[in-house]
């Protein structure tokens, strides 16, 4: 039987060790740690380059600080939820290789990951190896891995499931000599300021094959254990359904843990996964003296920068793989007229669009492409979101506004994450978190999301591994079978790992392979505004004057709703509605005169977890229009909407169908209000468990509703303030922009 051969870096990083260019001996040109991007596969879109990282001589490392952090208690599964606005400050240590080991250099720190970040490009010298080339460095770059508990600094929460004092959070590594791999050529270049290293990394290359034979897997006779079991699973995916179901969240992604002793060495677990389960944003990484090493074989990017333009590829929708091509053409076809997977998909590209649309250009955040991707064990819907990154922020910047990625963590993402925090049994660490390179001169960059992953950690001679696997669980989220998903899509790398019988197969294997889809909507703008968000109102009230004043309730998709009023042409200005300062506003009874004195031209109170009384504000400001204290015409969209709806005497309650997240309904309306001009029946999407219902003799007038009857729209009988339960942002609601002009057409009634 023919030995398992490792080919492209991940062959080449042994050829090096044997030769004391890579690891222990090579020590006089840096450190031994080893870090390794591999885009597994044939050549495609994804699948251009890897890269093998020459040994470094500068890293940071970022661990979990002693310092106090804020102690709320948050139960955001019933929809309690407080936010944070200071936090420790975050810290990373500096460190030099010198005489053989790393030394503490320095101490730089930030608000924020991604100001950290950015302090990195003084401490990065100034090469120019390579000609731009596309998702490449162009000198010398930083590498590493970053963990999923850096939340702590990229989201307004503080977890009650702290990681332990000094874990390490963060490692990365200043790398200035490397081999970059042509996947489609199958050609090696050597880059580096070392003459030295290069000149003999090159002469190695030439003069034989890059392949490295593995000698066959060991039993590994230890065995592994789960951090719950498929029962619990059930119980907590059971959980989160009924949270969705009361409006708490549109998707939990739940996760679970299996652990055990390694009897391979972490490399060559790396070698063997990318072999058997290629991938085009498979990684390695290994800090010898802090006893890490991280083996992933992902297929999922959480951001790209490439000339600034931002790109970011998500993940949501699974079946397996087929037995034979036809039965594989028939899983995917599943897939696509899934109405669970569209709906789940369809919430995370809405999500990730309103991420990228929080550091990019009005105008420029578009789905540029839908696919199918075909993987070893399974089918994935992917859909690649491009947007042009403002001229004011670098790519780190956009790192930390977008992590930890949505698909691994769900929607609304500041909510959920509190969620996660609260019912998964241990922290996730890196699971679920980054590993990738950036290039502060230039502002390209690569990071993958930590899925198929194993973290390793070594304990005297001994190392020990922990993979995490789970999904996004929605509201039509069938228990089993997400139990059943966890468990096939752990099933390789656990394997990788010996704890699983290598004849241990759910799912069939088939080749790496794209199926291109019709993309859904397509958001084309001129003349465009500017989106501003305010800090405080007490202070920047004048701001808001003649320009659309948008409610922020901790939605995942309130900058998508900025971006489509400032691709209308008009300024924007964006503020919390569900802070603590927010609710000082209401309680000093300074609202009132903030809009009086500096009076918006329209206010839209957004869409957001829970019910509308979990947001004062919103409350008050429906509150005032109503009474027709406001002369500025009102638009409240899904919490919103119901805000006004109960304020005018509408009963709210669950909607007797069912919760709907992320699926598009066919609405009739009766011609007036926002849709005088519209077609009478459309679809729009609905993210929404929650309804006005009932009848009021008060102000408001239904004018539009679903198939079922639900009430999902009102107006004011002679004001303009009007309600929409559904999103007409979201990338399903084909004609939901021309609702949002209506909207902007109004003029107030002064």
């Amino acid at each position: 039987m023919r030995e398992p051969r490792a080919e492209g870096v991940s062959a080449l990083a042994s050829l090096l060790i044997d030769a004391n260019l890579l690891g222990d001996g090579a020590i006089k040109y840096g450190s031994p740690d080893l870090v390794i991007f591999k885009s597994g596969g044939p050549a495609t879109h994804l699948a251009r380059n890897s890269i093998l990282c020459g040994p470094s001589k500068a890293r940071i490392v970022i661990r979990q600080p002693n310092t106090q952090f804020p102690n709320n208690s948050n139960n955001a599964m019933e929809g309690k939820i407080e936010l944070v606005s200071q936090k420790p400050v975050l810290t990373a240590e500096v460190e030099e290789w010198k005489h053989g080991c790393w030394y503490h250099s320095n101490i730089i720190s930030a608000p924020n990951l991604g100001e950290l970040l950015n302090k990195l490009k003084q401490l990065t010298p100034r090469y120019e190896f390579i000609n731009a080339q596309e998702y490449l460095p162009n000198g010398a770059f930083w590498a590493g891995s970053i963990a999923y508990d850096m939340i702590q600094w990229t989201q307004p929460i503080s977890l009650e499931k702290l990681p332990n004092n000094n874990e390490i959070l963060a490692v990365l590594w200043l790398v200035d000599n490397y081999v970059i791999h042509s996947i489609k050529d199958d050609e090696y270049s050597v880059y580096g300021e070392n003459l030295n290293w290069t000149k003999r990394v090159e002469d190695l290359i030439a003069n034989g094959e890059i392949n490295f034979d593995l000698s066959p897997q060991p039993d590994n006779n230890n065995k592994e254990t789960s951090s719950i079991n498929d029962e619990q699973h059930i119980h907590f995916i059971q959980q989160i359904r009924d949270s969705i179901a009361n409006g708490m969240f549109y998707q939990v992604n739940f996760g679970r843990f299996w652990s055990g002793k390694l009897i391979e060495k972490p490399l060559t677990i790396f070698q063997r996964l990318s072999i058997t389960n290629p991938a085009p944003f498979s990684a390695y990484i290994e800090a010898v003296d802090l006893g890490l090493a991280i083996v992933s074989s992902s297929p999922e990017t959480l951001l790209r920068c490439n000339n600034r333009i931002l790109s970011t590829a998500p993940i949501k929708g699974t079946v397996t793989r087929g037995s034979d091509k036809s039965e594989d053409l028939a899983m995917i076809a599943s897939m696509i007229a899934d109405v669970k997977e569209r709906s789940e998909h369809r919430m995370l590209v809405d999500l990730m669009r309103n991420d990228l649309s929080s550091i990019c250009k009005v105008g420029s955040v578009n789905v540029e492409r839908f696919d199918v991707e075909s993987y070893a064990n399974v089918h994935h819907l992917v859909s690649h979101i491009n947007g042009e990154l403002l001229d004011k922020h670098t790519c780190n910047d956009a790192l930390g506004a977008i992590f930890p990625g949505g698909s691994i963590t769900g929607c609304p993402r500041t909510m959920v994450c509190a969620a996660i925090d609260q019912i998964e049994m241990t922290n996730r660490s890196f699971w679920t978190g980054s590993v990738g390179w950036f290039d502060p001169h230039t502002d390209n960059c690569s990071w993958n999301i930590l899925i198929r992953t194993l973290e390793a950690r070594k304990s005297g001679n001994n190392w020990q591994g922990v993979i995490g696997a789970g999904g996004g669980i929605t509201i039509r989220s069938d228990p089993e079978m997400e139990v059943a998903e966890a468990i096939w899509k752990s099933q390789a790398i656990r394997k990788a790992c010996g704890w699983l019988n290598s004849d241990f197969d759910l799912t069939n294997v088939g080749k790496l392979e794209r199926t291109s889809l019709d993309i859904e909507n397509k958001f084309e703008y001129v003349n465009c505004g500017v989106v501003t968000h305010l800090s405080d109102l007490n202070i920047e009230s004048e701001f808001i004057a003649n320009k659309v004043l948008i409610i922020d309730n901790l939605d995942s998709f309130t900058m998508n709703i900025a971006h489509v009023i400032a691709g209308l042409g008009n300024d924007v200005c964006v503020v919390n509605g569900r802070d603590k300062l927010s609710e000082s506003y209401v309680s000093s009874n300074v609202i009132r005169d903030m809009l009086r004195q500096n009076s918006p031209s329209h206010i839209i109170l957004g869409p957001g977890p829970g019910k509308p009384q979990d947001s004062v504000l919103t409350m008050e400001i429906a509150s005032l229009a109503l009474k027709g204290i406001l002369d500025v015409p009102i638009l409240g969209v899904c919490l919103g909407h119901q805000a006004i709806g109960v304020v005018d005497g509408y009963e709210l309650i669950k909607d007797p169908n069912g919760a709907i997240h992320g699926t598009p309904v066919t609405c009739q309306s009766d011609g007036s209000g926002l849709f005088a001009n519209a077609n009478k029946s459309s679809q729009y999407v609905r993210y929404n468990s929650l309804l006005v219902a009932g009848e009021s003799n008060n102000q408001l007038i239904p004018n539009i509703y679903d198939e079922n009857g639900s009430i999902m729209g009102l107006r004011h009988k002679s004001m303009p303030i009007h309600g929409v339960q559904f999103h007409p942002e979201s990338i399903g609601s084909l004609n939901g922009v021309e609702i949002i002009s209506s909207f902007l057409a109004l003029q107030s009634d002064a």
